[in-house]
């Protein structure tokens, strides 16, 4: 990798749980189709979400995968990040999270980040879930 984002020495060892993190939160197809779509221009990008946000965030002890799903699809919602919703209302069905935490957790943007940001994250949980239950059902 190029650039001053590059990974060495023990960052190695966090890009490595990150890596294996991310995978069991968002399952490896996504992770593929991911890796697959990164390019020269954004490979240290990718690099530094996946030892930053997935080995020294996601992979930390205290809150559990469930835990930090429910907060991690609430934020994303106030803050109106459609495509992440969605991928973490997916990841769902990896971290335990039940739909009646989602639904808590929409619940709780709707007091303090709003109404219509509640509103729009329970019609992508909504879509998400019947092509999850689509899936499910072939």
């Amino acid at each position: 990798m190029g650039g001053d984002m590059g990974v060495e020495g023990g960052d190695r060892d966090r890009l490595a749980l990150g890596t294996a993190t991310r995978r069991a939160v968002l399952g490896d197809s996504h992770v593929d189709r991911a890796t697959a779509q990164a390019t020269a221009f954004d490979a240290d990008f990718q690099a530094y979400i996946t030892e930053n946000a997935w080995g020294a965030v996601w992979s930390r002890p205290h809150f559990t995968r469930r835990e930090r799903s429910i907060v991690t699809i609430a934020l994303l919602a106030a803050l109106g990040h459609d495509d992440e919703v969605a991928m973490h209302v997916r990841a769902t069905a990896n971290t335990g999270a039940s739909r009646e935490d989602v639904l808590e957790a929409l619940l709780h943007v709707a007091v303090y980040a709003g109404v219509p940001a509640a509103n729009h994250a329970i019609k992508i949980a909504k879509a998400v879930y019947a092509e999850m239950d689509a899936g499910d059902a072939a």
